[in-house]
This record gives structure tokens, sequence and C-alpha cells, in this order.
């Protein structure tokens, strides 16, 4: 992962760029009922002036878990579809294994590239 940092310094070290990550375990029903708080403190950082160019990635963590909700369903419960200001992308992922974190980076240096 440090080199993709590295990338990300090299490409975009003297600028200032916005981005918002939210990291989302989901695997159990306790943070089911939490997604609705999780909308609505997202919806509210978008919001503000200061995040009005930021490119937003959510990562749908613990996908090695039976019984985890998919990048699908986590969007549907965020409303990710209604957010017209900003980039965005959900990214499954298993931080355990490393599976889908990269992909997520990816996703935030190709956004970062055409700004």
């Amino acid at each position: 992962m440090g080199l993709l940092f590295a990338k990300l310094w090299s490409l975009f070290g003297n600028e200032e760029h916005k981005i918002v990550m939210v990291g989302l375990d989901n695997a159990d029903s306790t943070d089911r009922e939490r997604l609705g708080v999780i909308r609505e403190e997202l919806y509210s950082m978008l919001n503000h002036e200061e995040l009005s160019k930021a490119n937003v990635l959510v990562y749908a963590n613990k996908q090695d878990l039976k019984g985890s909700m998919t990048a699908a369903e986590i969007s549907r419960q965020l409303d990710l579809t209604s957010i017209k200001k900003h980039q965005w992308h959900i990214q499954s992922c298993c931080a355990l294994t490393g599976e889908g974190l990269y992909q997520g980076l990816e996703w935030i240096v190709g956004r970062l590239k055409k700004t």
C-alpha cells in the first residue's frame, strides 16, 4: 500500500484535494441499524462548503463474513444515488485480506487525475 500512497504523493503532493472516505464494518445487525445515522452524518458533511468538491469513497468492509450487507445493499441504505454534487464510489472489501482496498484507492487516483 505504501507504493500507492507514494504514487499519490508524487502526482498530487503540492495540490489540495478533499476526499471523504467512509469505512463500514457491516457484518452485524447493529451496524445495519446505524446506517440511518451514518447516512445523516455523511449528508451533513457533504453540505459543508469546505467539502464542496470532495470525492466520496465508501468501503463496505467484512465482505468475507456470512450475512454481511453487500455494497448494493449499503448503497441503497445510504441512498448514495441521490449524491449529485460529488463523485462517489462504493467498494466491497475485506480489511483482513486486503481484497478491494487497492481498487478503492485506484478509484480515488482516477478521480484526482481528472481534476
